[in-house]
């Protein structure tokens, strides 16, 4: 038996990195069908899906069907508005790129769901590879490959099953953060147009530069920094800025109104502040949501804000001086310090915060580094019971506003 163990062990070690990958990534999507199956049993009457859900229900189901809008119908040249005269929830609050690639697929493979399933399937697997090339050189072949395994099973694993752009987008920021840590920066002319109108984010990635660029000037005597190079960062940088823009500016010249994209946006949060929204101010989302949880807690909701400090000084003091997140790289700390200020500016926490994280999936390297079979393993059993804790309540039973993967 030991015998057969080590050959097969050798067997693995030796078979092609891509061919390894492939096997986690499936087992992975066994188990995640298993629990959207569990989930369509379950579901009842209350249920958005019905006592008759399926797979394809769940696949096409939520934010898949602005997408599905998105190919079918494009965008309105006329903001709707609710009885009190608010602009409603509307397709510009999603990006073209994934909808209408889907809708590519969905021409050969017979309907825009299959479409938008193979490309979330296929990206995931793609990004699956990036993030061990991403992480590998850091951390080594080992740890990168657990940090995939936790990152193809973690909770929101059925992103990488249904129609949403969370693993297109993953796919396309790996490839960039990979890009900018190689310093072949010409790639990133392609990849940042692309992120820019798949999914919201690109304004955290130009931050991202901006703070590469700074850590290459201040080591440029260990680290030499090219005049060709400065100057690739620096386009590169002003590129991310002009496309994380580009949408609103898109939005207002096609709607008449300056303000569409943004108004569309908070079309969402009016769900959950009494009395609605005036407009956008940044970084009050979060102080607004931390007094609104509180408060349905029962707790005191000056207690929110506080809350919400200590966790930002504990998010930072991690980036910091964690030595496992330090065995990533300055370039995944800048990244995920970057994108962490970019939510806390423009984002109100909800049901779908966990899905919003997901750009921050590099740091399973850093949950992957101690070597412990106890760790890892028990990292995965809580990356399982997370999957079916955000399955459940979401597809099972998702009927309400906070109910929204």
């Amino acid at each position: 038996m030991a015998h057969l163990a080590l050959s097969v062990a050798r067997r693995w070690a030796q078979a092609p990195l891509a061919l390894r990958i492939a096997v986690i990534y499936l087992a992975a999507r066994i188990v995640t069908t298993g629990f959207l199956i569990a989930a369509a049993t379950l579901s009842t009457s209350l249920s958005r899906f019905g006592a008759g859900a399926g797979l394809i229900d769940f696949v096409l189901g939520w934010d898949a069907q602005w997408y599905w809008l998105v190919a079918e119908s494009g965008y309105p040249a006329e903001l709707p508005v609710t009885d009190t005269g608010d602009v409603a929830e509307n397709a510009w609050a999603f990006m073209p790129v994934f909808a209408y690639a889907a809708k590519a697929l969905g021409f050969v493979f017979g309907s825009w769901g299959a479409g938008a399933f193979l490309l979330s399937f296929v990206a995931g697997y793609l990004a699956c590879l990036a993030l061990h090339r991403l992480l590998r050189d850091r951390i080594g072949v080992s740890a990168a490959t657990w940090a995939v395994v936790f990152f193809a099973a973690g909770p929101l694993a059925a992103m990488f099953q249904v129609g949403y752009a969370e693993t297109l987008f993953l796919l396309l920021l790996f490839l960039a953060l990979d890009a900018m840590t190689r310093r072949q920066y010409a790639w990133l002319y392609v990849l940042i147009p692309v992120m820019a109108f798949t999914r919201p984010g690109i304004l955290a990635f130009a931050l991202y530069i901006g703070l590469h660029g700074i850590v290459r000037w201040v080591r440029r005597r260990e680290d030499p920094l090219t005049g060709r190079e400065i100057a690739h960062i620096v386009a590169l940088g002003a590129l991310a800025t002009a496309t994380g823009f580009a949408w609103q500016l898109i939005a207002g010249i096609i709607t008449g109104d300056p303000g569409a994209y943004l108004a569309t946006e908070l079309a969402w949060r009016r769900h959950w502040i009494a009395g609605g929204v005036e407009g956008f101010v940044p970084f009050e989302g979060w102080v607004q949501a931390s007094q609104f949880w509180f408060g349905l807690w029962g707790l005191p909701t000056w207690a929110g804000p506080v809350a919400l400090a200590l966790l930002t000084v504990a998010a930072g003091a991690a980036l910091l001086y964690l030595p496992q997140v330090r065995a990533l790289g300055a370039d995944i700390r800048l990244w995920s310090a970057s994108y962490l200020l970019y939510l806390l500016a423009v984002f109100f926490p909800q049901s779908s915060t966990f899905r919003l994280l997901l750009p921050l999936s590099p740091t399973w390297g850093a949950v992957a580094v101690p070597r412990s079979r106890w760790w890892r393993g028990g990292v995965l059993t809580l990356c399982l019971v997370g999957q079916w804790a955000w399955i459940f309540p979401m597809y099972a039973l998702g009927n309400t506003f906070w109910q929204v993967p």
